[in-house]
């Protein structure tokens, strides 16, 4: 067909040539032309027309050879493993999804390790083995109101209590160009200033003072710069839920770098356990177990945690719970230990403040931070930067 197409051009004196001919046959192999007419024809013309001024005359030839062809015959598309299998999905109403059983935190694993050692062959849609797109707790692509995702892509009901996946974040961009200068002004409560280091910065009123004693003889005298004092130590929830918040968690992460001098700044992923990391990209090279965050930076520091606290309740209870490893301590240990550390924290809630009543695991976490939890608005800030003035 596309043979005839090249001869038709030919004869309506467009120049293509064989060598332009054979490129488009190379990218058409390559898959970069889609399977619509419209992605043909602009590669078609990308490829065979040298000169601008013949477009016209290439729309017109190439109309009249495809005149009602909407999609090109014998180019099959290669569609991928992944898409069929979420065919497979079970849609199930919200009385189905109601009769499915949370097995609880020690029934699960104990019948995590039974499917594997039982289980000999790959399952789908079902309700028992591991598997994808059914209702059993172990598995992808499926529901369970309480379960273990092991590979694959989030459903989106985010119900997984643990996931057996290698999962990769990317850091927050500190150089985000703020969408409002408020978020500033709000942090700017947070301010105790003093004069500290070497003298670089001329003090006029000292100056003119030291000059008028001097019968006016010039008598330069400098100052140590101002700088806020205060020191902030920032934990950054990343990945998974909180992939909803990224543009306002990189304003505040913009702010908070341009308005406090001495910032530390360290991620973690649902809650605080054992150890953070500061580069998204190494988290599995480079940790910093958290007993050197407390014992590296004092306790005059200010303790600021970002995050939607929306998790398994097991994540923060339960030794093991950690969607990711198994922790031998739980999250409510680690974040007592903080806040026995930093007794001026606040932990911050990009999720609606109207949800919050909703979330079992967000009414944990605002228990353990002593009702110190506001949520990431302006007025929220306002009101967190007043708790730590305190």
């Amino acid at each position: 067909m596309l043979i005839d197409f090249f001869l038709h051009l030919k004869a309506k004196q467009l120049p293509v040539s064989t060598k332009e001919f054979l490129t488009l046959l190379e990218a058409l192999r390559a898959g970069l032309a889609g399977h619509s007419i419209d992605d043909f024809y602009h590669l078609a013309r990308a490829c065979l027309v040298k000169d601008e001024t013949l477009f016209d005359k290439f729309d017109l030839a190439f109309g009249e050879y495809f005149r009602g062809v909407e999609s090109l015959p014998e180019m099959h598309a290669d569609i991928p493993e992944e898409w069929l299998r979420a065919l497979m999905k079970k849609h199930l109403t919200p009385e189905e999804m109601a009769k499915l059983e949370k097995l609880g935190w020690d029934k699960l694993m104990e019948e995590f390790k039974k499917r594997l050692a039982e289980q000999k062959a790959c399952h789908q849609g079902g309700s028992k083995w591991i598997g994808s797109g059914g209702t059993s707790p172990y598995g992808n692509a499926g529901y369970h109101p309480e379960g273990i995702r092991i590979g694959g892509e989030s459903a989106g009901h985010r119900t997984a209590i643990k996931v057996w996946a290698k999962r990769e974040y990317r850091n927050l961009d500190d150089n985000v160009e703020l969408g409002t200068r408020n978020i500033k002004v709000a942090l700017r409560r947070l301010r105790r200033f003093a004069r500290e280091g070497a003298a670089e910065e001329l003090d006029l009123d000292g100056t003119i003072a030291g000059t008028a004693k001097n019968a006016g003889w010039l008598d330069l005298k400098m100052r140590p710069e101002r700088h806020n004092k205060v020191k902030v130590l920032l934990f950054l929830d990343i990945g998974g839920s909180m992939d909803d918040h990224i543009r306002i968690c990189e304003e505040l992460f913009s702010a908070a770098k341009s308005e406090f001098k001495h910032l530390e700044y360290f991620y973690f992923h649902n809650c605080i356990y054992d150890h953070v990391w500061r580069d998204n990209r190494r988290r599995h090279a480079e940790r910093f177990p958290l007993w050197d965050v407390l014992h590296k930076y004092g306790p005059d520091y200010k303790l600021v945690v970002v995050g939607d606290a929306t998790m398994s309740p097991y994540e923060i209870l339960h030794p093991g719970g950690s969607v990711e490893y198994s922790n031998a301590e739980s999250g409510a240990v680690w974040l007592q230990r903080l806040l026995g550390t930093y007794p001026k924290a606040v932990w911050l809630n990009p999720e609606p403040e109207r949800l919050w009543e909703y979330r079992q695991s967000i009414q944990i976490v605002r228990d353990i931070f002593g009702e110190r939890m506001f949520p990431l608005t302006l007025d929220g800030l306002e009101r967190s930067m007043r708790q730590l003035n305190k």
